[in-house]
Order: structure tokens, then sequence, then C-alpha cells
């Protein structure tokens, strides 16, 4: 085989490599030109759980919840050991408000986090997270093309 066919090839592999590559990292989500991978909560069971007895949350990582309306909503954070950013969208995607939860262990005693109106998603990150990037009401949250198909039923 030519050198060009070689090389060709390898160009071809690298490619496909890198699209996998690219897939492979899942749903995102991204907010004030900042990419964060999240995991998709979407069904009731997912939502109670969310980031319970987890330990610590990776950089540039969260949990998006997906609700089926548009309502003003509330997070408990019982069992969460990790302190969290609770940023509320509304149906819209845009900014409606953000709560700093530190870690809760006290069970059925620790407090609920307000939306300060009605709120459709909600994206946990690790506190401190909205302030570096000065989120602001009505800034807009973008989904990654699989998250769309969830969010938009």
């Amino acid at each position: 085989m030519s050198r060009s066919f070689h090389l060709l090839l390898m160009t071809c592999v690298m490619y496909a490599l890198t699209a996998c590559a690219a897939q492979a990292r899942g749903p995102w989500v991204e907010l004030r030109g900042h990419r964060y991978s999240v995991e998709v909560a979407r069904t009731d069971q997912e939502r109670q759980q969310g980031l319970m007895f987890r330990d610590s949350l990776a950089p540039d990582t969260g949990m998006l919840f997906v609700h089926d309306a548009e309502e003003p909503l509330a997070y408990w954070m019982k069992n969460t050991r990790i302190a969290l950013d609770i940023l509320y969208f509304d149906q819209q995607q845009r900014f409606v408000s953000v709560a700093t939860a530190p870690p809760c262990s006290l069970g059925d005693g620790c407090p609920p986090f307000a939306s300060e109106g009605p709120a459709r998603y909600v994206l946990e990150l690790n506190a401190g997270e909205a302030g570096k990037l000065h989120v602001a009401k009505g800034d807009r949250i973008k989904f990654s093309k699989d998250i769309i198909g969830i969010a938009t039923h």
C-alpha cells in the first residue's frame, strides 16, 4: 500500500476516534460560555435521589433535573454531602435564581431551597460556580442535542 493511502487511513481513524470521544462525553449544558458535563435526572426517582450520598462532584460536572412542567420549585438537600449551587431555569431556559446549599446530614431536618419564581430545569453544580460565572437573571442555559429531546417533552 502506498504511503498516501496509509496517511489517509490514519487520518480517518483519528477522525473516528475523536468523534467517538466527543460522543462518549455524554450530555452537557452550557452557561455563560462554560460547558458542564451533566447527569440528567428526568424521572421522579432520579430527581429524588439526585446527588445524595456522594462525597464529591468532579470539576465542570453537575446534575440537570428536568421537570414535566414549569412551577415554583424547592430542592431539599437531605443526605447531600457536597456543598452545591442550585440554579433554577424557566421553560424558556432563562435563569430564575440560585441558592447555595451546604452539605446536610440532618435527614428530614435539612432545609429546602426554593426558586424565586417558576422553574422547569434545575442545575446543581459545585458551590461557588454561579458566582464565578456571574450568572444573572435572564441568562440562558444551552443543552446538548441529547438533552433537547428530553427537555421538550
